[in-house]
């Protein structure tokens, strides 16, 4: 069986605010699954991506964070990344004078001297056929292996670059913060299609969005609905159907008593 990313009663907020965003989260994706989690503005979706990935702006104030049954809440954000989390971000960042392909380069050094810490890290060539074959199997451009990292990049062109991250780094556990933000209906399917190219049994997905038609594209097993710091609703496909058809005011009717 493979591993498992358990979130138990998390509570959190942003670092010296009061205001709670996460009012005790619930959640557990084993790899292989692949879950939608859906939700208006402001309910917590980006920010619980965020503490997953262990960004420092947010404090936790109570639960836990489990992988595999240990707890990663002491982890640094590059200590999670080496165990096997990958956060897709909304908007990626621009870092003008380091290539895509030194940026991944450099990735997967650290990974490997952190096993083995006499270890030079992978070799150039090993590590261009590396690229080249994930490039070949994402239908990306060779050309962006020399590019800065996402400077000049089209919304699209960024979201793909995460994805061939993603493939190239082999993650047990990918989160996409609203992958498909800000794309047009061509980039979302290159995209999406750049994602079920990576699905398999290795792989836990939990996928953030606002939308039903990114999950056209990349089927979930799981659909969950955050409200108000909450986990509210869970089911299977059906429910980002009945979220498209009706927005969101029937969770607002259903739960706002609640989770007051």
């Amino acid at each position: 069986m493979g591993a498992t990313l358990e979130i138990r009663n998390l509570h959190a907020r942003v670092a010296g605010d009061e205001r709670m965003i996460l009012h005790g989260v619930n959640l557990t994706i084993h790899q292989g699954e692949v879950h939608a989690l859906m939700g208006p503005n402001g309910s917590g979706k980006s920010t619980l991506a965020n503490v997953l990935a262990g960004n420092p702006a947010y404090e936790v104030t109570e639960g836990e964070i489990l992988f595999d049954g240990e707890s990663i809440m002491e982890l640094e954000p590059d200590e999670r990344s080496r165990m096997g989390i990958f956060l897709a971000f909304q908007y990626p960042v621009a870092i003008p004078g380091i290539t895509l392909a030194n940026f991944l380069r450099a990735a997967i050094n650290s990974r490997i001297k952190e096993k083995n810490p006499e270890s030079k890290g992978i070799s150039i060539p090993d590590f261009r056929r590396l690229m080249r074959a994930k490039m070949d199997n994402l239908s990306v451009d060779h050309s962006f292996a020399g590019r800065y990292l996402n400077d000049g990049f089209s919304g699209g062109e960024k979201k793909r670059a995460e994805i061939l991250q993603m493939a190239v780094l082999e993650p047990r556990f990918a989160i996409l913060d609203e992958t498909d933000s800000g794309l047009d209906i061509d980039a979302l399917r290159i995209v999406s299609e750049g994602v079920n190219a990576l699905m398999g049994p290795n792989l836990g997905v939990l996928m953030i969005t606002h939308y039903q038609r990114l999950l056209n594209y990349v089927k979930p097993q799981f659909v969950h609905v955050m409200f108000e710091g909450r986990i509210v609703e869970s089911s299977g496909p059906e429910l980002a159907l009945k979220l498209e058809e009706s927005g969101y005011d029937w969770v607002r009717e259903k739960h706002a008593a609640v989770v007051l």
